[in-house]
């Protein structure tokens, strides 16, 4: 082997969000990492919409923000708008969403990397996985560079094989006017990896200065700002409205005539695109009986005039886009600043990875956000968290960092994908928790605090501060089950208490039909020296109002976490099992579960697979 031109301790393959956190997680835990990417002043740059946040994702986030990670600090400071979805419903749903400048974003992330002294940048494209005695050993640059280290992480993003789309046209690129990685699609095949190809898309970028917003409908923000991290801190800015408007008619009749003409519906384009996220033409096709779509405009920063119509992704031609565009209600006389384009890329299904990240074929080598099947800057953040700190630990010989489904979305995420091996681009909601109501955005640092600081992801005294504050919520939920108040001065609420004159200020905030903010309002008025701090507040509300509903699920996340007690060992031979049906087999040795909890959870095995392994799981325990 050439002699390396860098020697460092995890090479990480892309600069994009998954990238980003693996090397920060790194470094955090006192090792050395290396970005190699294509651009180093496009870290972390948004290439879809310039938002973080949203249902689910935000849950994402505030766990990565727990643990450490960036991506809630870099939304809350370059934010331009603000916003708290789904209050009107219970707190497992609330979420948060910031519309971020996008070049603000990139910079700031930029600028933030250039501060740590553990973390290095290199210009460059990856073009071989390097290995030695077995194990993933570091990089080779299309250049002929050598990076080696102790692991690989692949955070490829949309570059690895991409091709982009727009009517006929066709572009080998990873994103607008970058390159792909072709070469390393070769150098994981020849490894016996297998890939498969997924889709997702772009909408065409507008001048907003040929937009008529009078026609459309405002979206303000949130005040306050409500922020992702518990490092942040306000700051000066007007927010920048977003607005709502929809297709017409024509916009319909011009997308429905020009279907042959989108690589989509010509048969250029094979792959799966996202379920949730669908084009335009998609979305007439689909929903044919509809006569209009909502589009949400949507603004790329304050330096720039240019905005993104969310909801109009399309690899219709060019010339098509502008037409259709224009018959969008206030589009009438946009201007097209860049057009909508599909891509293709490459992805490893997801069964070739440990719930740790790594591979299961090469040792030392980790996959994280796309590459996996996942989409969205949260979902890659979080894969890519968890991968940089697993090649620490492998590193260092010590066990893996795995989250399961009652700690975190993240482990739900990753459960998710090492048990089902998504055949689409995959997205994270609330209702694929099981336990969301034990995983909401409020208590991310309550649940993960213990591994931040196990794992040195944060530094000790921020620890020690959220410390103080769960002992302060603990003291102001005592307080409340003391504070009475006359039922008279409740207003419309003393209603409920006819027959009592004095009520406690818990028993108040457990009445139905009054919001947590109502309540924590409510509060504030009856005694300020309880309300002085608002966040111990809430945190004590939710925790008063859903007791009886957060020990019900906890006693169910109990009973959950003894079926994944029950450990599969690594040496464990499933095609050595008798009396299962050849569908479970199969789907055994494919997934290799770790647990009988997850075995459990693979498509298509039933309870009586589940007795039947564990019938030999305990025969091969005792055989040891």
């Amino acid at each position: 082997m050439k002699t390396a031109d860098r020697m460092t301790d995890v090479v990480v393959v892309g600069g994009g969000h998954a990238g980003v956190e693996a090397a920060l997680a790194v470094a955090r835990m006192g090792r050395k990492a290396t970005i190699v990417t294509i651009d180093a002043a496009k870290l972390s740059l948004m290439s879809c919409n310039p938002a973080v946040g949203g249902i689910a994702k935000s849950h994402v986030v505030k766990e990565v923000d727990a643990l450490g990670g960036l991506i809630g600090r870099a939304a809350d400071s370059t934010g331009i708008q603000y916003r708290r979805l789904n209050l009107s419903r219970g707190p497992a749903v609330w979420s948060t969403r910031i519309q971020s400048d996008r070049i603000a974003y990139s910079q700031f992330v930029v600028d933030y990397l250039a501060q740590q002294k553990n973390v290095s940048v290199l210009e460059g494209i990856a073009a071989e996985i390097l290995t030695e005695n077995g194990r993933a050993c570091g990089v080779r640059t299309e250049s002929g560079e050598l990076v080696t280290a102790h692991a690989v992480i692949l955070a490829t993003g949309t570059f690895l094989g991409g091709l982009i789309h727009i009517g006929e046209k066709t572009i080998k690129s990873g994103r607008m006017g970058e390159p792909g990685a072709y070469r390393l699609s070769e150098s994981l095949v020849s490894l016996g990896f297998e890939l498969g190809q997924l889709k997702t898309g772009t909408p065409p970028r507008l001048d907003g200065n040929t937009i008529d917003f009078a026609k459309c409908e405002l979206q303000p923000g949130h005040e306050p700002p409500p922020h992702f991290s518990y490092r942040s801190t306000e700051r000066e800015m007007n927010q920048v409205p977003c607005h709502l408007t929809k297709t017409s008619a024509e916009t319909k009749r011009i997308v429905s005539d020009n279907f042959q003409q989108s690589p989509i519906f010509s048969g250029k384009i094979s792959s799966v695109g996202p379920r949730y996220c669908p084009s335009i033409e998609d979305k007439f096709y689909r929903f044919a009986k509809r006569e209009s779509h909502q589009i949400f405009l949507e603004p790329e920063g304050n330096g720039t005039s240019e905005i993104y119509p969310n909801g109009f992704a399309t690899a219709l031609p060019e010339d098509v886009q502008y037409q259709a565009i224009r018959t969008v209600v206030g589009l009438e006389e946009a201007r097209l600043t860049q057009p909508g384009y599909a891509i293709e890329y490459d992805y490893v299904p997801a069964h070739q990875i440990k719930p740790s990240m790594e591979t299961r074929r090469l040792p030392g080598l980790f996959l994280a956000g796309q590459i996996n099947g996942t989409s969205g800057y949260e979902e890659a953040a979080g894969q890519g968290l968890m991968a940089g700190v697993n090649a620490v630990l492998a590193i260092e010989g010590e066990q893996p960092f795995v989250l399961d489904r009652s700690e975190a979305y993240v482990g739900v995420m990753i459960d998710d994908l090492v048990t089902r091996s998504t055949t689409e681009p995959y997205r994270l909601f609330t209702s694929r928790a099981e336990y969301r109501l034990a995983l909401r955005e409020d208590n991310a640092r309550d649940r993960l605090n213990q591994y931040a600081r196990k794992y040195n992801l944060i530094p000790a005294e921020e620890s020690d501060a959220f410390e103080d504050i769960r002992s302060d919520t603990d003291r102001v939920i005592a307080a409340l089950r003391k504070k009475r108040v006359k039922v008279s001065d409740l207003g419309e609420l003393s209603q409920r208490y006819q027959r009592a004159e004095m009520v406690t200020l818990d028993n108040m905030i457990r009445q139905p039909n009054i919001s947590i903010n109502e309540a924590v309002q409510l509060v504030s008025k009856f005694d300020p020296t309880i309300a002085d701090n608002m966040e111990v507040l809430e945190r004590a509300a939710i925790a008063i109002r859903y007791r009886g509903y957060i020990e019900k699920q906890q006693r169910e996340i109990d009973k959950f976490k003894r079926q994944e007690a029950e450990l599969i060992p690594a040496d464990f031979d499933f095609s050595s099992i008798t009396g299962l049906k050849r569908e479970a087999l199969d789907k055994f040795v494919h997934f290799q579960p770790g647990s009988l909890g997850q075995a459990g959870r693979i498509e298509g095995v039933t309870p009586g697979d589940i007795a039947v392994l564990s019938v030999f799981l305990k025969r091969h325990n005792e055989s040891r």
